[in-house]
């Protein structure tokens, strides 16, 4: 360790001082430790820590040179880029809160966002420019000589005292069961998200993680890219999780760690060079944003036997990180999504909100420095979800003796067949374990005598039947858990983190 590095990242006393830290003072404390060392690499550009703390500097100033005061909002609309990292960063310097939008949002649900927020300005990629609703300013953030990269070229100087209590980002929840809703993130909240997440997952300073969602979703940014910039790791910024792509980096060394959705994951055991490609410089393997089906964990494992898998779950409100499960708690419960991280205190509560005893399903709550001030401009749904001191995850789980959380189901997904409450999750389970089922999620939809009809949507790996699924899934499940019905579909519909939209399938299929 050299006179800068004082502090060792993966040490205590780094981590207790990283709490004192606002968003982009993480990297200013990461420059000013290991100036000339890689940052992130993307496409044909590499920024050291140095190169990148300078950046965020000149484009907080740009920012502000749009006449935007402290506390207005700026919206990010573009595609995975180093750009897009700089400015959500320089809006944190710069005293702007940063409302990150998906890229894949059009018409009515763009506008909800930029409205519903009240942006001020929208940073976006020329290409998607178009889409962004008349009257609203718009800078490009690259690929133009007036874009915010472009700006770049010309450094200035640009400081401020952030206050940590301050807003740092209106981080909009999935949407999977109603409108979005902005949480209220301040830095103090996303910076022990980011002590959480280096503890919890054992983020270092010499790993190589490549970063392949998109990085408007919280998981992406928040769990891996800013923890690993705050302990000096060498970061690579793809546009998509391409599986010839990520097998190129590993192979070449350039990639030891990877976060991914299960969906990627499926996508990556699936493809023709996973068996045949050298991977075994890929030491860590994160997977969260939805739940992995335990069938899809165990070929993972089987063909990469030294690989450490880390089960990450939470939501937007918290960070997003609330539990892992660690590479060696998963033997005998892969099912499971771990114990609650440094920083996050968990319970599992009845309607009522009293504790139910281990083993018994309930919703979890949590209360954690992590979570969120609330909900933009929603009260009454801030009062909802913040109740008796503790927030309403509207996950259903179950935590056992030892403090480990399995995920059941979301509270809007169990479904209610003959009045009975089936969890969708094992009815996937038992389909995932056919190999004729590549992807499947399992909703209810109105039926006359069941209530609810358990009902399996699947998308199919070469040749297979609705009778010889139904009969597949009565051998392994109750025959009240069992689907009355199988509908096949070419592929589930999933918003960018790939979380499966189970209210659109509902929707779509409601009254077929």
């Amino acid at each position: 360790m050299n006179a800068e590095d004082r502090t060792a990242p993966e040490s205590g006393d780094f981590l207790r001082e990283l709490l004192d830290s606002t968003v982009d003072g993480v990297v200013r404390r990461t420059a000013a430790r290991v100036p000339d060392r890689v940052a992130v690499r993307y496409a044909d550009r590499t920024w050291t820590y140095a190169e990148l703390d300078a950046a965020v500097s000149t484009a907080a100033a740009e920012l502000r040179g749009h006449g935007l005061e402290y506390g207005d909002r700026v919206a990010s609309y573009g595609h995975n880029s180093d750009v897009y990292l700089i400015a959500y960063l320089a809006c944190a310097r710069a005293g702007l809160v940063h409302v990150p939008v998906n890229q894949q949002l059009t018409g009515d649900d763009l506008g909800y966002l930029v409205k519903q927020s009240g942006s001020a300005l929208v940073l976006a990629d020329p290409g998607l420019a178009g889409r962004v609703p008349f009257g609203v300013p718009v800078r490009p953030l690259r690929d133009t000589d007036d874009s915010l990269l472009a700006a770049l070229a010309a450094p200035r100087p640009y400081d401020r005292a952030g206050d940590p209590g301050e807003l740092s980002q209106l981080l909009y929840t999935s949407g999977t069961t109603a409108l979005p809703k902005g949480a209220m993130m301040t830095h103090r909240a996303q910076v022990h998200a980011y002590a959480s997440a280096i503890a919890a997952l054992d983020l270092r300073e010499s790993d190589r993680p490549v970063h392949s969602l998109p990085l408007y979703h919280s998981a992406q940014m928040h769990v891996f890219l800013l923890p690993y910039l705050a302990v000096g790791a060498e970061n690579t910024i793809l546009d998509a999780p391409d599986p010839g792509t990520i097998f190129d980096l590993v192979g070449a060394g350039r990639a030891d760690s990877l976060f991914a959705p299960p969906t990627v994951w499926i996508g990556l055991s699936q493809h023709p060079e996973f068996t045949t490609r050298d991977l075994t410089a890929l030491r860590k393997a994160y997977y969260g944003a939805s739940i992995m089906p335990v069938p899809v964990l165990e070929r993972l494992r089987a063909r990469l036997p030294s690989l450490a898998f880390y089960n990450c779950f939470g939501q937007s409100e918290i960070g997003p990180l609330a539990t892992v499960l660690g590479p060696d708690e998963h033997e005998g419960r892969m099912d499971s999504c771990g114990r609650p991280v440094r920083h996050v205190e968990a319970r599992v509560v009845d309607e009522s909100g009293e504790d139910v005893p281990d083993g018994t399903a309930g919703e979890v709550v949590y209360r954690s420095p992590q979570l969120c001030a609330g909900y933009w401009d929603k009260p009454e749904e801030t009062a909802e979800a913040f109740r008796d001191g503790w927030f309403h995850s509207g996950d259903l789980a179950v935590r056992d003796a030892e403090g480990y959380y399995t995920v059941v189901d979301r509270v809007k997904d169990v479904i209610n067949s003959g009045g009975v409450l089936v969890a969708s999750r094992q009815v996937e389970d038992a389909l995932y374990t056919h190999p004729g089922v590549a992807e499947t999620a399992v909703v209810g939809l109105p039926d006359d005598r069941w209530i609810e009809a358990v009902t399996a949507v699947v998308v199919p790996r070469g040749e297979v039947t609705e009778a010889e699924l139904l009969a597949h899934a009565r051998e392994k499940l109750a025959h009240f858990k069992a689907p009355k019905r199988i509908v096949f579909v070419t592929a589930l519909p999933r918003n960018a983190s790939g979380k499966i939209l189970k209210r659109e399938l509902r929707d779509r299929l409601g009254g077929s």
